[in-house]
């Protein structure tokens, strides 16, 4: 939790949890333990280097691990805010009630979810549907061919499925809005801890096929445009389609407190939802809560 750290302790052990305070005598910093999404990571750093500048008393100590990290540290009590790329679940929510946790949902931008393949594959969009079919159980889509296309460098034309560790946000979300609540992941996947790993994968896999929010997306990879239905015009992941909910695989970013936020956690968010913090998220490759005017 937040707790005052006096910055006149050794120099070594000061840097580790509070880097900007070098070794000053008898200064204080307040630390706001932030933890969870890897999807949010990157723009909770930006955020928190960025708010040095606006209260040079508080320090917002980053860390990352997934959404379902950060959700059971403030089930534990041990953060200030838990970055999540889904919502908590009710069994979740339960526990931390039972800890004598009250978690309050903050949404602080929007995310599209990509669908990355190989530069070289060809294919140019997919339905929901097509997805379910090459990301679930008992999928019928195993390899390019049965989507009627070929793909260069890709030997035996099977499928490298590449997906996310089941503590991590964006598996549940893509699970949840693809495949549905009642089936799961094919076996097979190649569950990646982070997103990036993801994007360096698919990179380097011409057979392969992924996902991960739009901010990892790199010149060296495709986006496949995606359609809600077989037979539907499909929609491209962008910025624009995450803030006007057309792109049928958008998703909201949250900031989990204990409770309503008061004191250095309530500034901060309120700097967040600002048009400074929003106009960060968006230089990140995120959609913000709200139109802003960015310089």
């Amino acid at each position: 939790m937040r707790r005052l750290l006096p910055a006149a302790r050794a120099c070594a052990a000061l840097i580790t949890l509070v880097l900007v305070s070098g070794c000053g005598q008898g200064e204080r910093r307040e630390v706001i333990q932030n933890k969870g999404s890897d999807t949010l990571v990157n723009v909770a750093q930006a955020w928190a280097e960025a708010y040095q500048t606006v209260d040079e008393s508080v320090v917002v100590a980053v860390s990352g691990g997934g959404s379902g990290t950060g959700i059971a540290a403030l089930i534990n009590g041990t953060v200030d805010l838990a970055n999540a790329s889904r919502a908590m679940k009710d069994k979740e929510i339960d526990m931390a009630k039972a800890a004598g946790q009250d978690p309050q949902q903050n949404v602080v931008g929007y995310d599209a979810l990509a669908v990355f393949v190989h530069a070289d594959n060809p294919i140019e969009s997919l339905s929901l549907a097509q997805l379910a079919e090459i990301y679930g159980e008992g999928g019928t889509a195993t390899s390019w061919t049965d989507l009627g296309i070929e793909v260069p460098g890709c030997q035996d034309q099977e499928m490298v499925v590449i997906s996310r560790q089941n503590n991590s946000g964006t598996y549940v979300y893509f699970r949840d809005a693809v495949l549905g609540k009642t089936r799961e992941f094919r076996l097979g996947t190649r569950d990646m801890h982070g997103s990036k790993d993801v994007v360096d994968l698919v990179e380097n896999t011409p057979c392969a096929i992924g996902y991960s929010g739009l901010a990892y997306a790199t010149d060296h990879i495709r986006m496949v445009c995606i359609a809600k239905a077989d037979g539907e015009g499909c929609v491209n992941p962008s910025v624009e389609t995450a803030s006007d909910g057309s792109y049928p695989i958008a998703r909201p970013l949250f900031m989990y407190t204990n409770g309503e936020p008061v004191g250095h956690v309530k500034n901060y968010l309120d700097w967040i939802l600002s048009d400074v913090g929003q106009c960060i998220i968006l230089e990140k490759g995120y959609a913000p809560v709200n139109s802003v005017s960015c310089n």
